[in-house]
């Protein structure tokens, strides 16, 4: 009995707001998907809507069951499934589930390929007037505790432009954490609702 050819984990990338920024390949890659992993079911079922692509089936994979899911999706790749990871918006793995996947994969022999796109990161950082030569992503900061003083003080002394995630409601309140660990004419630039109708950027600095 001949044994399946395992196929490539796909990493792709989503829109982060305007639809129209999705790929001809990411669309390919998801029309041709047996499997997919997402975050949240109903936001990628409805981009899948949005694209004109039938029902596939899902698989959770968000920051609870990424460690119980990962085994099963390599897997399907190895039997021949053609498995595709989204975020619910951007790019897989980056803040959001993904790595242990790819991690996995890698080990098991599996290829992964990534179909690029949409990155909030990098479009904040390439908007904001920010040197862009020389950057760190840091992601989302801790939300409390000497773990967030101590990124904090990381960022404080980080001489490139450091790029951060946060949400809306939080906001304020890292400002202020960034004003009381960073020097005054530290430049910053905050973006919001990035590719959308109503997309912003402020910049100034910490002053």
């Amino acid at each position: 009995m001949t044994r399946p050819t395992p196929t490539p984990i796909s990493l792709v990338a989503t829109p982060i707001g305007n639809l129209g920024d999705i790929s001809s390949r990411a669309v390919k890659a998801l029309t041709d998907a047996t499997l997919i992993a997402c975050e949240d079911t109903r936001r990628t079922g409805q981009l899948l809507r949005h694209l004109g692509i039938g029902h596939r089936p899902f698989v959770v994979l968000n920051d609870h069951t990424e460690r119980e899911v990962v085994d099963r999706l390599v897997a399907a790749a190895t039997g021949g499934e053609r498995v595709a990871l989204v975020s619910d918006a951007g790019m897989p793995a980056i803040s959001d589930p993904g790595y242990l996947l790819v991690r996995a994969a890698i080990a098991a022999g599996v290829d992964v390929e990534v179909i690029p796109g949409p990155s909030a990161s990098l479009a904040a950082l390439v908007v904001s007037g920010l040197a862009t030569d020389r950057f760190v992503f840091e992601g989302f900061l801790p939300r409390k505790g000497a773990e967030r003083s101590r990124r904090l003080a990381d960022v404080a002394s980080q001489p490139r432009t450091v790029v951060l995630y946060e949400a809306p409601h939080r906001v304020r309140r890292t400002v202020a954490d960034l004003v009381d660990a960073c020097a005054p004419e530290r430049r910053v630039a905050l973006a919001r609702e990035l590719t959308k109708l109503h997309e912003e950027v402020w910049r100034g600095t910490l002053a």
